[in-house]
């Protein structure tokens, strides 16, 4: 599996609107979409700074994001690279011996996606696989 480019990053944050204030008027970053994600349990803010998305990630309910801010406070929760197909960079990575967190593709916005190891396997990130569609 070979990946050159990093999709985006996701700072978990517990209020959107103040962390989004931080991020705007601090690095001069202008909002390209806010989604509400129901599925996932949150609601994000996403920059592009070049290639790469910055995403600030609220809780919006019980989910992996609020655990994680109750544990471990507020930063980076994940790091996304993307491939060119998740399918079957999960398959490599399968067969390489790996325990994967997703067995199937995530999808939102037309982006393919899926989780590999549990962050304690990964120094502290959670690390994800991520496609544009195919």
């Amino acid at each position: 599996m070979k990946t050159n480019l990093i999709d985006h990053i996701s700072i978990a944050v517990r209020d959107l609107d103040e962390a989004r204030k931080v991020y705007e008027n601090l690095l001069g970053l202008e909002l390209d979409s806010i989604l509400t994600v129901p599925k996932e349990k949150i609601k994000i803010a996403r920059y592009y700074v070049g290639e790469t998305a910055l995403e600030l990630m609220e809780p919006i309910g019980e989910g992996e994001v609020s655990k994680f801010l109750e544990t471990e406070g507020e930063g980076v929760f994940l790091i996304s690279f993307r491939v060119p197909d998740v399918e079957e960079s999960m398959a490599e990575l399968s067969n390489r011996g790996y325990k994967l967190i997703d067995k199937r593709l995530r999808s939102i916005a037309g982006i393919r996606y899926a989780f590999l190891l549990h962050p304690r396997e990964t120094n502290g990130v959670l690390l994800e696989l991520a496609d544009r569609g195919v």
